[in-house]
């Protein structure tokens, strides 16, 4: 279970600096030993104070871990939680001792339904297409 744990951490790093990566290079990079497939999304924000528009861009990486899933990285998160509290053994010990796996369970999938209707909202139809790309929210093949 420690070794299923290091990897969950390990993997969920990995998923973050991919994510770097693409975005400091602007997608001139390799996901995964291939040219990445990613979404051009543009969006427009507007001042506060001056009410100007100002249209911007954003890349939506779809290869690699976001290639699998929109947050992969939250699976990796609940694998190590889960491993660290099955570590503390329920079974002995009570389950209270799985709270914090819990409840990080309702917070990232809760996360990432926000996650979803605010980008929904901010890159609307090009929102929609890397939906379809990428169509897991979080477990590949199950949610």
């Amino acid at each position: 279970l420690f070794v299923l744990s290091m990897a969950g951490v390990a993997l969920n790093y990995a998923a973050d600096r991919e994510r770097d990566v693409f975005r400091a290079t602007k997608g001139q990079c390799k996901v995964w030993g291939s040219k990445p497939r990613y979404i051009t999304a543009k969006y427009t924000i507007v001042d506060p104070k001056t009410g100007k528009a100002t249209q911007k861009t954003s890349l939506l990486l779809a290869s690699g871990f976001w290639g699998m899933a929109r947050h992969f990285q939250y699976f990796f998160e609940l694998t190590a939680a889960y491993s660290w509290c099955f570590l503390a053994n329920p079974m002995e010990n009570g389950v209270l001792v799985m709270f914090y796996a819990l409840f990080l369970t309702g917070l990232l999938v809760d996360r990432s339904k926000r996650d979803t209707e605010k980008c929904q909202l901010k890159y609307g139809k090009y929102y929609d297409e890397y939906c379809e790309l990428v169509p897991y929210k979080i477990v590949p093949g199950i949610y």
